[in-house]
C-alpha cells in the first residue's frame, strides 16, 4: 500500500530538555550549544526537515505566585535565546532547517528583520521564524510594559510587524550585489530601496543594511487555534502548527480550514504545511515497559502546570484540583487551549489533577507502541489527515532518540512515507519537494 508522504520536524528548547533524565545532557552541555549541535547532526541523518525550537523570556512563577516549581523541574527556565544558536547548529549541518521563536509584542521590527536576515545567510538559507504574540503578562512586565493587549489586538499588530518585516527584507532586490571589480561597484545603488513604511503601530524609512538573504526571508511559521490565529496563519504562514485536538476527524478539519483560508486570501495552499505537534511513546521490542511511579505523576503535574498556568494566565492554585474542571475559570492567554479543558471537566468529570499528571514525556501519547507500530500509527493518521507533517514533541523524552531514529524512522523511510534524501538546499525549497 502505497502512503501518503509527509515531512517531519522535531521540537524542542534551548534549554535543560530532559530533566532529570539521566544528567549526561545537563550542565554546560546545553548551555554551550553542544548538545543541540549533536543533536542537528542526528536529526539531519534521519532526514528531518527541520528543528522547532520554542521559546519565552519568563520565569514561571504564574502558579501559587512563586518560581519554585518551574526552576526546580527546569520547566519554563533556565534556557537561553535560541535565534544566536542556529548558526552554530548550522556549521556541522548542510540541510536540515533551523526554525526560533520570537515575538512581535516585544521586537522592534526593524531589528528582528535585521537580526533574522542575517541568520538566514549565516545558515546559508536554512532559517525560519516562528512568530508569537507572546501571552504571559510576566513577559510585559520584563519588557516594562503595564500588561499584555488582548489576544485581537496583539494580532492585528502582528499581522502589520510581518508586513513591515517582508518590505524590509525585499528593500534589497534579487542581484543587488554586484561586485564588480572593473566598474569598482560592489552594491547595485538601483537595487536597494527605502520602504517608508506608516503603519498605525509602525514606521520605518529603511531599507535594511544587510544583503538580500539566500531565501530572501526566513520560513516564517506560526501556530494559530483561534480563528484570529488561524486567519493569521493562513495570511502569513508557510508552516502552521496544529495540535492532536478533536481526533483525525479534528486534524483534517483545521488543515482543511487552514487551507480554505488562505485560498481566500489569494494564498496557493499548498505553499502552506501544516504539522501536528505530537509526543511519541516509544516501547521497547521485549515489551518492558516501566510504569510511572507516583513520583513520576508528581513530576508531570509540576512540570504540566507550571506550563499551563503560564500560557493561559491563570493561577491554578486558587482552584481545587480534585473536582471537575471548574468551568468558571478565565484565560489571559491561549484560550482554545482552556475550552477542551473545561470541556473535559463537562463531560468526563477529569480534574485538573487528572489532566495535568499525566502526559510529559510522551507518556499519554496518542502514538504509542513499538517503533514499527509507531510508525504505523503515524502512517494511518497522515493517510487520512492528508499531510502534511508530524512535529514530534521532544522536550523531555530524548531518553527515546535512539529509538526514533534507528527504529520509527527507517520504518516510515522503508514504507516510503518520509523522505530518504534531501533535494533542495534552502528550508523553503526543501518544504516544497512534495
Amino acid at each position: 500500500m502505497a502512503h501518503k508522504k509527509f515531512h517531519l520536524g522535531y521540537f524542542t528548547k534551548f534549554g535543560a530538555t530532559s530533566w532529570p533524565g539521566d544528567g549526561t545532557e545537563f550542565g554546560s552541555q546545553w548551555a554551550d550549544g553542544s548538545y543541540h549541535k549533536e543533536l542537528a547532526r542526528m536529526l539531519e541523518a534521519a532526514k528531518f526537515d527541520f528543528i522547532f525550537f520554542e521559546d519565552t523570556t519568563i520565569v514561571g512563577d504564574r502558579y501559587g505566585g512563586s518560581m519554585e516549581l518551574d526552576l526546580k523541574n527546569a520547566t519554563l527556565a533556565p534556557k537561553l535565546d535560541p535565534l544566536p544558536l542556529l548558526p552554530l547548529m548550522a556549521q556541522d549541518t548542510s540541510h536540515i532547517g533551523l526554525i526560533a521563536t520570537a515575538s512581535t509584542t516585544f521586537y522592534p521590527p526593524y531589528l528582528l528583520a535585521r537580526l533574522l536576515s542575517t541568520i538566514d545567510s549565516l545558515t546559508k538559507g536554512r532559517a525560519g521564524w516562528n512568530m508569537v504574540t507572546s501571552s504571559e503578562k510576566n513577559a510585559a512586565l520584563n519588557f516594562g510594559l503595564e500588561k499584555l493587549l488582548p489576544p485581537s489586538e496583539r494580532y492585528d499588530i502582528a499581522d502589520e510587524f510581518v508586513e513591515l518585516c517582508k518590505k524590509l527584507w525585499d528593500s534589497w532586490e534579487e542581484g543587488a550585489l554586484v561586485a564588480n571589480t572593473e566598474t569598482g561597484v560592489y552594491v547595485d545603488h538601483t537595487k536597494v530601496h527605502t520602504v517608508n513604511f506608516e503603519g498605525k503601530h509602525f514606521r520605518s524609512r529603511g531599507p535594511l543594511n544587510t544583503l538580500r538573504s539566500p531565501q530572501g526571508y526566513p520560513v516564517l511559521a506560526q501556530a494559530g487555534a483561534s480563528d484570529r490565529g488561524r486567519d493569521f496563519s493562513s495570511k502569513n504562514a508557510e508552516v502552521v502548527l496544529g495540535m492532536m485536538t478533536g481526533g483525525v476527524k479534528g486534524m483534517k478539519a483545521y488543515r482543511d480550514d487552514i487551507r480554505n483560508r488562505a485560498e481566500k486570501q489569494g494564498r496557493n495552499p499548498d505553499d502552506i504545511k501544516v504539522f501536528f505537534l505530537t509526543p511519541l511513546n516509544i516501547l521497547p521490542e521485549n515489551g518492558e515497559v516501566r510504569e510511572m511511579t507516583e513520583a513520576d505523576k508528581q513530576a508531570a503535574f509540576e512540570h504540566n502546570i507550571v506550563m499551563a498556568s503560564s500560557s493561559l494566565d491563570i493561577d491554578f492554585s486558587q482552584y481545587d484540583l480534585d473536582a471537575p474542571v471548574p468551568q468558571d475559570i478565565v484565560a489571559g492567554g491561549h484560550t482554545s487551549a482552556l475550552e477542551h479543558m473545561k470541556k473535559a471537566g463537562r463531560e468526563e468529570g477529569k480534574s485538573l489533577r487528572d489532566l495535568f499528571s499525566t502526559g510529559k514525556g510522551g507518556s499519554n501519547a496518542r502514538f504509542r507502541g513499538t517503533a514499527q507500530q509507531v510508525a504505523d500509527q503515524l502512517m494511518a493518521v497522515m493517510d487520512e489527515v492528508g499531510g502534511d507533517g508530524i512535529l514530534i514533541e521532544g522536550s523531555g523524552y530524548n531518553h527515546q532518540l535512539p529509538a526514533l531514529l534507528d527504529g520509527v524512522i527507517p520504518a516510515l523511510q522503508k514504507a516510503g512515507a518520509v523522505r530518504t534524501e534531501y533535494e533542495g538546499t534552502t528550508l523553503r525549497e526543501i518544504l516544497r519537494e512534495f
